[in-house]
């Protein structure tokens, strides 16, 4: 099963709001959204090792950085997964 949580955060948190939430592992997907439309949309396979989704990401955490420069507030939507 999974879940989807949302967080309104301003632009200088984004980055790291979601390194946390990569960091903690049962996340399948992350999207940023803008003004109701989806920026960025990371997905991220189940049970693959942090480091390894950590240096993939790297390239969108870079994108995501230079675009949290640009906005004050943005949402991010993020889709769990749920250990039944």
């Amino acid at each position: 099963m999974t879940a989807k949580e949302k967080f309104t955060v301003s632009g200088s948190q984004l980055v790291d709001k979601v390194k946390q939430l990569i960091h903690e592992g049962n996340i399948r997907k992350v999207r940023v959204l803008h003004e109701g439309k989806t920026v960025f949309e990371i997905p991220l396979s189940i049970g693959a090792p942090a480091a390894a989704i950590g240096i993939m990401a790297a390239p969108v955490l870079a994108a995501l950085g230079a675009f949290a420069a640009l906005v004050t507030e943005c949402t991010i939507e993020v889709e769990k997964v749920e250990k039944s």
